[in-house]
């Protein structure tokens, strides 16, 4: 039975379940419940902290979970990302007052509060930089109005707690974040639990292609079908079927999501006719 931890609360909660959901596994999960058995694939799901879900696969305890980038790295655990899952992205990024701190060399010798002492350590000693570090839980921003820092580090979304607190960021994102899934670095697993794994991992990307892809059919006149299939090339190549009407073709391409409106329109320019669009469930591509 493979193990897998599922964010429990939060921004990565939600989202995780929805796509675990979309791919195949049977997870319904009250408020109560710590774990849930899905025999029919063969997956037992533990509903934990995001912040404990590294220190469960770095030891072992559990074999894969879904947690942020940011948790990941600033844990320290044994546990590698194997596959980014494109949800809860966000910039990790420094912060002062607009008459503070403004680089990061300017951080040497300073007072920094976060919530990822790991993470932020590593980044200025990278650097060169040796800053006093100020741990602390939740949020940061207030620390400097406080006077218990000169400067924040923390995960920026649109950055309206920076600016409701008096702060600016600066400097280069130290980190951009986003919920992955994640395994126990360096431990092989039973050859059942391996393909377990492997079919998780494939079907998380099934339901990721789906959401960036759509399929696009349409019929257009063989003498426009040159510049039809320039704009919607597909992954390989357009398919084409000759209709019974001479001169004219059906074509069927996967293509980006992301801006086929555009397609259409410029497709309707050219002569294209009966331009349908379907959304995907899930692919293997």
């Amino acid at each position: 039975m493979l193990r897998v931890a599922v964010p429990n609360k939060g921004s990565l909660s939600a989202a995780a379940m929805q796509l675990l959901t979309d791919a195949g596994y049977q997870l319904h999960r009250n408020n109560r419940e710590l774990s849930m058995l899905d025999r029919a694939n063969g997956v037992e799901f533990f509903f934990q902290r995001p912040k404990d879900i590294a220190v469960y696969v770095g030891s072992g305890a559990l074999d894969v979970g879904i947690t942020g980038r940011d948790l990941l790295m600033d844990s320290g655990e044994a546990a590698e990302e194997i596959l980014p899952l494109g949800f809860a992205k966000s910039k990790f990024r420094f912060a002062a007052r607009p008459d503070g701190v403004s680089d990061i060399a300017a951080l040497d010798g300073r007072k920094v509060a976060t919530s990822y002492p790991t993470l932020v350590g590593k980044y200025l000693v990278g650097r060169g930089v040796t800053a006093n570090l100020v741990k602390l839980e939740g949020a940061v921003e207030n620390a400097v109005k406080l006077g218990l820092a000169d400067a924040v580090a923390d995960v920026v979304e649109t950055g309206t707690s920076l600016r409701n607190a008096g702060l600016v960021a600066f400097g280069d994102p130290i980190l951009h974040s986003e919920a992955v899934l994640a395994r126990t670095e360096g431990r092989k697993l039973s050859p059942e639990l391996e393909v377990a794994v492997e079919v998780l991992v494939q079907r998380l990307q099934g339901v990721l292609h789906a959401r960036e892809f759509v399929l696009i059919d349409y019929v257009c006149r063989t003498d426009v079908v040159d510049r039809a299939c320039e704009l919607t090339p597909g992954r390989e190549s357009p398919t084409l079927s000759p209709l019974a009407k001479e001169g004219w073709v059906a074509v069927r391409s996967l293509v980006e999501r992301q801006g086929i409106q555009r397609r259409m329109d410029e497709l309707t320019k050219i002569g294209a006719e009966a331009i349908l669009v379907t959304k995907l469930e899930a692919c293997r591509i």
